[in-house]
């Protein structure tokens, strides 16, 4: 299992802002891939983004409120859904706990929530009953969320998830998709870039996602 791999600096805004390793013009195959099988999306005249992550991944851990900002930055500009992964059989609780959240209309409450446990609080989120203890000490009714847990709906949804990582070719996380074409990630974008502490890697990774934005809308 390959996980993107770059040094964690932690750095101030002001570097960050400053640094000229940001990415402003993109180019295929060093900044950004192209699909050789492009996807389909149901975005209507939106742009489909979807971000492939693990919750055990520090890295996308790392990444999120960085992309969560992003996300809100675009407005309507985009339909941006999550793709939970597992390049093992024992990643799968966390792609169903994912997606039983979502069944129960619960992500947006306990997404960083669940990060949070894992990387600050070092809980192991990685079993049905761990899992579903941590989810009822978030006030969420454990005997429903075992239900949606293990229900067929839910199953559907890994075995799908399971496919999109086959046809996206996902090799690392957190990897981000553009409109079912393109993608780009922070280990992508350090090809460009060269050896940089993370949060650079992430500031000219979201320079590389609005560019592909732009381009999808063309």
């Amino acid at each position: 299992m390959r996980f993107i791999k770059f040094a964690l600096a932690a750095l101030s805004l002001g570097f960050m802002v400053s640094s000229n390793a940001s990415v402003s013009n993109p180019v295929e195959n060093t900044d950004y891939r192209v699909l050789e099988n492009a996807q389909p999306v149901d975005s209507g005249n939106k742009v489909e983004v979807i971000e492939f992550f693990w919750y055990s991944c520090p890295h996308c851990n790392a990444f999120d409120p960085e992309l969560a900002n992003w996300v809100k930055s675009q407005g309507s500009n985009i339909v941006f859904k999550r793709v939970p992964v597992a390049f093992r059989p024992t990643d799968e609780p966390q792609q169903r706990l994912y997606y039983a959240l979502e069944v129960m209309g619960k992500t947006e409450e306990l997404h960083k929530k669940i990060f949070h446990a894992i990387h600050v609080e070092h809980r192991q989120l990685n079993e049905e009953g761990a899992i579903a203890d941590f989810v009822a000490s978030q006030g969420v009714d454990r005997a429903k969320f075992l239900n949606a847990y293990n229900s067929f709906g839910v199953q559907a949804k890994v075995r799908r998830a399971v496919q999109l990582l086959e046809l996206y070719k996902v090799d690392g996380v957190p990897l981000i998709a553009i409109n079912g074409r393109y993608e780009t990630s922070p280990s992508i974008v350090g090809a460009s870039v060269g050896e940089q502490p993370e949060p650079v890697l992430f500031v000219s990774t979201l320079k590389v996602m609005d560019w592909l934005v732009a381009k999808s809308h063309k």
